[in-house]
């Protein structure tokens, strides 16, 4: 899968050790509008997806986390790669650690029913749901995210790039 940029904010230091996350994450296209994860507390747009399980293989991954995170089930003969985005920056969680995460995009159909979402924790503090919106409305609301926290500012900026990306290219 090719690469699409990386964002690497070398705010760490070279002999810290790499705590690596890699995650895949879904691209929903549904007629002229994509299929997204908002979080009604933080007032953010993001990919359905998260992180891939030891071995686990990024499709089942992909397949999971949408499922969790949104109630959809992915055709699975319909995942089609878009490209990678890779993350570098200081870990907000371990000292002494840099967060590396390799973001592994991919288009994808679903099935028209729904099932029940299953949210971690986190996800349903920041109460997660499907909403399926007009791109520029999504590009909007994340180009103008402030937080606190600014591990999720870095993690909307990505995301932004990507539906910027997705709109330059034509797929919506």
């Amino acid at each position: 899968m090719g690469r699409l940029f990386e964002i690497d904010l070398k705010d760490y230091n070279e002999t810290d050790d790499v705590y690596r996350r890699p995650s895949a994450r879904a691209i929903i296209i549904q007629g002229d509008k994509i299929a997204l994860v908002y979080s009604k507390k933080e007032k953010y747009y993001k990919f359905p997806g998260g992180g891939i399980h030891g071995d686990e293989d990024k499709k089942e991954a992909l397949m999971r986390e949408v499922r969790e995170e949104v109630g959809m089930i992915v055709i699975p003969e319909s995942i089609r790669e878009f490209g990678s985005v890779l993350r570098r920056q200081k870990n907000d969680r371990l000292e002494n650690s840099i967060f590396e995460q390799e973001n592994y995009y991919y288009f994808c159909d679903v099935n028209e029913t729904l099932v029940d979402q299953e949210l971690d924790d986190y996800e349903n503090e920041a109460e997660f749901v499907l909403k399926v919106v007009d791109i520029d409305t999504v590009i909007a609301a994340n180009d103008i995210y402030k937080s606190d926290v600014y591990f999720n500012e870095i993690m909307i900026k990505r995301e932004l790039r990507v539906l910027r990306l997705i709109k330059e290219k034509k797929y919506v």
